[in-house]
């Protein structure tokens, strides 16, 4: 299957600490590229993979579901890890989902997430009804774009596969359930207006996160995908003085000898 111009994952090598990104539901690793790039230009090693069924069409991510997108961002952790001694982990909306999820299960692993506007509950009536509206129509509107800078747009699909839709619910079942196991630091940027993930996934992340290990900053200038909007430096600047906070001092690790 044919991938966008422009939704291809991206990957650099550098110093000897990494950085997974995880792109969104029905996005593709074009939303990151340049939270990527800057990353990649700072001296450290970054992933962006694309998700299975996503940056191609629509009825393809109709064939995928939450497993199939965790597998993919599970390897490319081990691909990381395999010439990093650190990895930080960080996503937009679902792949803050996925990331929390990897830290999960990768424990101490994952040295620190940071997250943009994560989903990890329901916050509309469609994943509610997905599993039944799944036998009934393949495809909603679509969700991509929620950028309130003008002339930003957001490489996504117009339509949302509910069958791929109907599968979320589980993987955010399984990320609240051990959301009090995390030991990482943790890094939310949240807009204050976002017309596509609402505070439901907010109040999860407080009421599980000690708030010893938890950070949450406000984006005023942005909507759902701030990584394209009026606030993306601030993410990308914050993320970056997140990871030099909270690294290991490991000789080469940002970069050079």
């Amino acid at each position: 299957m044919p991938v966008m111009p422009g939704a291809e994952a991206f990957a650099h090598d550098g110093g000897r600490t990494g950085v997974l990104l995880c792109h969104g539901f029905t996005g593709s690793p074009q939303s990151l590229r340049s939270w990527a790039e800057f990353l990649a230009a700072a001296g450290l090693s970054v992933s962006l993979p694309r998700l299975p069924g996503h940056g191609t069409t629509w009825p393809e991510l109709a064939r995928t579901r939450w497993e199939d997108w965790y597998a993919e961002v599970d390897r490319a952790f081990d691909d990381l890890q395999s010439r990093c001694d650190q990895i930080f982990v960080m996503g937009l909306s679902m792949g803050g989902c996925l990331a929390l999820r990897l830290a999960e299960l990768r424990g101490s692993a994952v040295r620190g997430l940071v997250l943009v506007n994560p989903s990890v509950a329901p916050d509309s009536r469609l994943f509610v009804l997905a599993p039944l509206l799944k036998l009934l129509i393949p495809s909603l509107k679509g969700l991509a774009s929620d950028i309130k800078k003008e002339g930003a747009t957001e490489l996504g699909y117009d339509r949302v596969a509910v069958k791929a839709a109907a599968t979320l619910p589980g993987l955010w079942r399984i990320t609240q359930q051990h959301l009090s196991e995390l030991s990482q630091p943790v890094l939310v940027f949240r807009s204050t207006i976002d017309h596509v993930v609402g505070p439901a996934s907010m109040r999860e992340l407080e009421k599980a996160i000690p708030a010893s290990l938890l950070d949450v900053r406000e984006l005023a200038n942005s909507y759902h995908v701030a990584t394209l909007d009026n606030d993306a430096e601030a993410i990308f600047r914050g993320s970056l003085e997140f990871v030099q906070l909270h690294s290991r001092a490991t000789k080469g690790s940002m970069g050079g000898d």
